[in-house]
């Protein structure tokens, strides 16, 4: 069903509000495109700001909460991909998970084509390459940043922020052209 603005704002709590969401998500983004960043990006810039946001720092709560900030960066290791991510936190106002996340990107910048490269023959030599690495020990304090910030959202981590957003902003999460 399509999430309308009345959906949002009868949604009585967060875990109500974060299924509707999700399922929206799900509902806009087709299972195809999901593992191709550039389809991905192309994709869900045509969504409305809201979930536009949302799709684009889904993963990056997932990276932080199973990872860090490096294995997020090879796992998805486009730009499009990762500046979407930087400007979605942007939209949903997270601006301390923007600031960690913009300076995790500058650091790794000076990496990134060795990383390509090292994922391109084999996951595993990034794996063997980024435990210990320079890029890694400089990345461990944004880490234990981006970690406690994720803490001290509670259940919901980054999502709690497709919340706020969603409750403050209810127009700029629903598609009122289709």
């Amino acid at each position: 069903m399509k999430l309308t603005a009345t959906m949002i704002k009868t949604s009585k709590t967060d875990e109500e509000l974060w299924k509707k969401l999700t399922d929206e998500l799900e509902r806009q983004i087709p299972v195809e495109i999901r593992e191709d960043h550039e389809l991905y990006v192309k994709h869900i810039r045509g969504l409305p700001p809201g979930l536009r946001a949302m799709a684009s720092t889904h993963e990056l709560d997932v990276s932080v909460t199973l990872d860090d900030l490096g294995w997020h960066f090879a796992n998805h290791h486009s730009k499009p991909y990762t500046e979407e991510t930087l400007w979605g936190l942007r939209e949903l106002e997270a601006q301390e998970a923007a600031d960690i996340f913009s300076l995790s990107y500058e650091l790794v910048l000076p990496y990134w084509d060795k990383i390509g490269s090292l994922l391109s023959q084999n996951f595993k030599l990034f794996s063997d390459w980024y435990d210990e690495s320079n890029l890694e020990k400089a990345l461990a304090p944004l880490n234990r940043k981006m970690w406690d910030l994720r803490e001290r959202l509670g259940d919901h981590g980054f999502q709690s922020y497709w919340l706020v957003y969603a409750r403050k902003y209810p127009r700029k999460v629903i598609n009122v052209f289709h």
